[in-house]
């Protein structure tokens, strides 16, 4: 059995920027067993997977430890092996998923793709959330994840918190954000309940935190960036339950895997 395997960095202008994402083209499903090895051997924070049907594609999306219902980076790296090195020619492409029906399009500033968007709500932090943060938030919420805000970039970026203390909270992880000393909003993203403990450029949580910052800017196009080690930039656009966000890739590696 092979299958082929591109390995492509989202939201990212050229190699070694924004989120490395594998991307499996297949022409049928194998059992999921299969796929969770695959993406446990690949160990980068997402696989994704997808088949044709008809006039679609069925995408999904696997970390090391678990398939999980949405993915932003590792859409956008599909979309782009499907346009560069698959036989789409149209300019929009249509992915069936758990989180329902997602498109991608490509034009002139790169692909955009259009998520559901998810407003958080206030929550009460639990202890181990503040005790793992290790300073004082502005204010906590919940969508997904537990978002919380802080005051100033400078905290988002040199933040060190405990994540042994977060794999006990409920939720997918935690997005730290604040607003952006040259751009609308900056956050960080860690998923230590994924064995991720930080996520480089995350277009997932863009759907919690784009709403949350268009409500506090009242503004609906924000441009915000990722403070990890790799960074990365994405133009958000909030029209009403959807965010449409775009970015780019950057081919890293084209190869085979051998069962």
């Amino acid at each position: 059995m092979h299958i082929s395997l591109y390995q492509v960095d989202a939201f990212a202008s050229q190699p070694f920027e924004g989120n490395p994402a594998a991307v499996c083209p297949l022409p049928h499903w194998p059992d999921d067993s299969l796929l969770q090895r695959i993406a446990e051997e690949n160990n980068l924070s997402e696989t994704a997977f997808f088949v044709p049907m008809d006039d679609h594609y069925q995408l999904r999306w696997f970390t090391p430890a678990e398939e999980v219902d949405l993915c932003g980076h590792a859409t956008l790296a599909a979309a782009h092996v499907l346009f560069k090195h698959g036989s789409h020619t149209e300019d929009d492409i249509v992915f069936e998923t758990r989180s329902g029906r997602l498109t991608v399009r490509r034009n002139e500033e790169g692909l955009v793709m259009d998520f559901p968007a998810s407003m958080p709500r206030v929550v009460s932090p639990p202890a181990a959330l503040l005790d793992g943060l290790g300073c004082t938030p502005c204010e906590v919420l919940q969508a997904f994840d537990y978002i919380v805000v802080l005051a100033s970039e400078q905290q988002v970026k040199t933040l060190t918190p405990d994540l042994s203390l977060w794999l006990k909270l409920d939720g997918r992880g935690v997005v730290v954000t604040a607003p952006g000393d040259k751009v609308d909003f900056v956050s960080r993203c860690f998923f230590p309940k994924l064995r991720i403990n930080e996520d480089p450029v995350t277009g997932s949580a863009h759907c919690e935190t784009a709403p949350l910052w268009a409500s506090k800017l009242d503004k609906t196009t924000l441009i915000a960036t990722q403070l990890s080690s790799r960074c990365g930039k994405l133009k958000c656009e909030v029209k009403g339950d959807r965010v449409e966000l775009t970015g780019r890739c950057a081919d890293y590696l084209q190869g085979t895997i051998t069962l």
